[in-house]
């Protein structure tokens, strides 16, 4: 009797699974297939260049819940797209792979640079427009994945690496990724950088200290002396430790938390940047941006924003990248434009050409009014800036006051400059189409000189003979 009734419960549940296998099929069939291909599928020439790829077979898996199985076929099918650079049908896939298992951790990473930094003009200018859609994939990957340091840390280097500004939220998703057991010992180095550059220097090197414990508690237990990469990692760590005490003591750190003057201390007196520019359209969508910059070592570069006048979440120098976290949208605000460039300076001057003309649906220019901004954070800067500099920009000023700001970042002390220009100057129409169009601050000076020549070599006090 009862092997009567294992034999039936048996059969029940096989009719059972066929059941749920049916109705999953047909939920996959008729409400989450059609709703992903409408919104997100790739077509070209009237193709779906996704179901089209896939043999009968494989949709049927798809459709019947082997969601990880042809997860796992479409990303392998995304390697073909990454070789010819068809970059637009990869976004649809990285999406239609999530979706089927979000806890492909490497598809998420990938998707993450992929957005952030493979959508560029013809001059290799990162789309920022694709920024808060590469933070929103990595917010919802890690969240699927919080038992891993990963997709954190990846989040983390996005703010860190690419936005390169708003250092608290690259702080924020390192802590995260510390909390997670399984993070790499080498990786947890950058925390230290990262609190630097959120003006933390005291974090920091409490952070190389707690680092340090750790690597030589990894060294006592190798009994074989056979752990190369852990004694590695410690001197590592020590180079950073003493180099951090360094900057410290030099740029009056421990001085100021004392409340001792800085007189003596590197950041003393303010370094007079001698800040000015000059913007010039020499066609439609084509600028010529000059200026001033009376800061001889190289390694500075100028941040050039030029932006709708009411662009989404914007802010002095940036924009509040995450403020749509909640939802990945694959495609960018089309008829918004914002443009990103910065402005390297050679020999106290900057000099660049910006050509916007052959990138009509990254830069529509659809509104009437536009800003450019100048901008320099001290945080950003080479450690050989910053020595003059220090963390929070103590050490720079100008002599025209209107080009510091000590508020568009609290706490620091920052290079800030708007101009504003309009449609009409930007594609040379309308009262502009035949007369020059020239935006620049009042103290501009005019040399005469093309910073652009090859044979303009860096001038080095002292390097030149007599």
């Amino acid at each position: 009797m009862a092997g009567v009734n294992k034999k039936g419960f048996r059969t029940k549940l096989i009719a059972l699974a066929c059941i749920l296998g049916c109705f999953q099929a047909g939920w996959s069939t008729f409400r989450v297939y059609p709703t992903w291909k409408e919104d997100y599928s790739p077509v070209k020439g009237g193709r779906d260049l996704v179901s089209g790829s896939l043999s009968a077979d494989q949709m049927l898996f798809a459709l019947a819940g082997f969601r990880e199985l042809i997860a796992g076929i479409l990303w392998v099918r995304a390697d073909s797209f990454f070789e010819t650079g068809n970059y637009d049908a990869i976004l649809p896939i990285i999406r239609l792979v999530t979706f089927l298992d979000p806890h492909q951790i490497d598809v998420y990473a990938t998707g993450m640079w992929h957005i952030g930094y493979n959508f560029t003009d013809e001059d290799q200018r990162s789309d920022r427009r694709y920024l808060p859609s590469a933070l929103a994939l990595g917010a919802e990957g890690a969240k699927q994945n919080d038992t891993t340091y990963e997709l954190f840390f990846e989040e983390s280097w996005l703010w860190y690496h690419k936005i390169d500004d708003d250092y608290p939220k690259a702080v924020k998703w390192m802590d995260e990724a510390y909390k997670r057991p399984d993070m790499l010992p080498a990786r947890k180095n950058l925390l230290g950088r990262l609190y630097e550059r959120n003006g933390q220097a005291d974090k920091s090197l409490e952070n190389w200290y707690k680092l340090l414990d750790v690597a030589q508690k990894r060294i006592d237990d190798d009994k074989q002396g056979r752990d190369f990469q852990a004694r590695q990692n410690k001197d590592t760590i020590i180079s950073n430790l003493d180099t951090t005490i360094v900057r410290m003591a030099q740029r009056g750190f421990f001085a100021g938390k004392e409340g001792r003057p800085l007189t003596d201390y590197d950041v003393n007196p303010p370094f007079n940047v001698g800040f000015s520019a000059k913007v010039v359209v020499t066609a439609d969508r084509v600028l010529r941006v000059q200026g001033t910059w009376n800061v001889l070592p190289v390694g500075t570069r100028i941040r050039f924003i030029l932006r709708d006048k009411n662009y989404k979440n914007a802010v002095e120098g940036g924009l509040l990248w995450d403020k749509e976290l909640d939802s990945v949208k694959l495609d960018p605000p089309t008829a918004e434009t914002f443009l990103q460039e910065q402005l390297f300076v050679r020999n106290t001057r900057f000099d660049k050409k910006i050509d916007m003309s052959r990138d009509p649906t990254m830069y529509p220019f659809t509104q009437d009014e536009y800003v450019m901004e100048f901008y320099y954070n001290a945080r950003s800067a080479p450690q050989h800036i910053q020595d003059k500099f220090g963390w929070n920009g103590e050490g720079m000023t100008d002599v025209n006051p209107d080009y510091i700001s000590t508020t568009i970042r609290p706490g620091q002390k920052c290079l800030f400059y708007s101009m504003p220009i309009t449609r009409d100057q930007l594609l040379l129409r309308g009262e502009w189409a035949d007369k020059p169009v020239v935006i620049k601050t009042k103290n501009y000076v005019e040399t005469g000189k093309d910073y652009n020549k090859s044979d303009n070599l860096f001038d080095v006090p002292g390097a030149k003979p007599k």
